[in-house]
This record gives structure tokens, sequence and C-alpha cells, in this order.
């Protein structure tokens, strides 16, 4: 199950509505609609989260580019609203550098739907998504959420802590 809303500063504090992302498939439409609930171009904040598996949080500002920051890259990989966040520039890959390729497919009996082995540590091989947070750990640096609490927040109460201390928990809270 998913939850996702978007949180717009305005002068008078912050405006949550909650989000469907069944029309959004790119990082391009979900910045698109993140701008369209902006008031005067101001701080746009999008929190999505998963089960209890994994959050993100991306920061929209006039025509910036995006901000970034997930906190659990391969469980976000294994869900189609993660994807969307997964940039090869987050996962710092070469644009185009699609690892889907045919070519660089190894048809070794797991496309049958076998599971992938796991390595040492118990985590699959996939070495193009790392198991961990990625992006700008510090997006919501000077809204109260240092870097340091950011990456320790778990996903189970990560959108209430970081909303609690915006001061947006109430209006949060409406939405959910």
């Amino acid at each position: 199950m998913y939850f996702a809303a978007l949180l717009a500063r305005t002068e008078d504090g912050w405006e949550a509505s909650d989000t469907e992302l069944d029309d959004v498939e790119t990082l391009s439409d979900l910045t698109d609609l993140a701008r369209d609930a902006s008031v005067e171009e101001d701080t746009v904040l999008v929190l999505i989260e998963q089960e209890d598996t994994w959050f993100g949080v991306v920061r929209v500002e006039g025509e910036d580019d995006p901000r970034i920051y997930v906190s659990d890259a391969a469980a976000a990989a294994r869900s189609s609203y993660g994807e969307i966040l997964l940039t090869d520039e987050l996962l710092g890959r070469e644009p185009g550098d699609d690892t889907d390729d045919l070519d660089s497919l190894d048809l070794d009996g797991t496309e049958d739907g076998e599971p992938e082995p796991d390595d040492e540590d118990g985590h699959g091989t996939d070495a193009a998504v790392p198991h961990g947070p990625v992006g700008d750990s510090e997006i919501i640096d000077d809204l109260g959420v240092g870097e340091k609490e950011l990456r320790a927040l778990e996903a189970s109460d990560a959108l209430g802590s970081i909303a609690e201390a915006l001061g947006a928990s109430e209006v949060l809270e409406t939405v959910r």
C-alpha cells in the first residue's frame, strides 16, 4: 500500500493534498504535478511511502531541477512508484545505460522466476541499485530535518516525523 502527499509551502504555513500517482509515469510528470500545487513557485515536497518498506522525498522549487531522497533504493526499485524516483543520475549511472538491454541479460535460468542468489550479506546481487539510501540527504536540512536525522528515520514513521519537524503534521494527517 502506498501513500503520497504534496506539501506546499505558503505564507500561512504548509498546505497538504493527497495525490494519486496512477497517471504519473516519469519524474517529469511528478515534478509537473508538484509545480501545479506550488503557490508562487515556493517549495513543494512530495512525500511517498510504501508500507514500512521505504520512503521518498522530492523537493521542487520553481523551475529548478527536483531534488530527491530515497530511504532504500533496492526496496524502491521493486516498486512502480519508486522506479519513478530512481533516475540514472540518482543511481550514478550514465543516462541510457539500460541494464535491461537484451544484449546485457545473463540468461542463466533465473529468468524463469527463480530468485537471484543472495550474496554473503543476504542481499540480492543486483549491483545497479544499492541497498540503503540514495539521493540528496540534505534535501530538507533547511526545513528542520538534518542529514543525520533523515537517514535515521524508519520508513514506518518517516513522513509523520518529517511533517512534525516542518510544523505540518496536522495538515498531513488531514489527507492521510
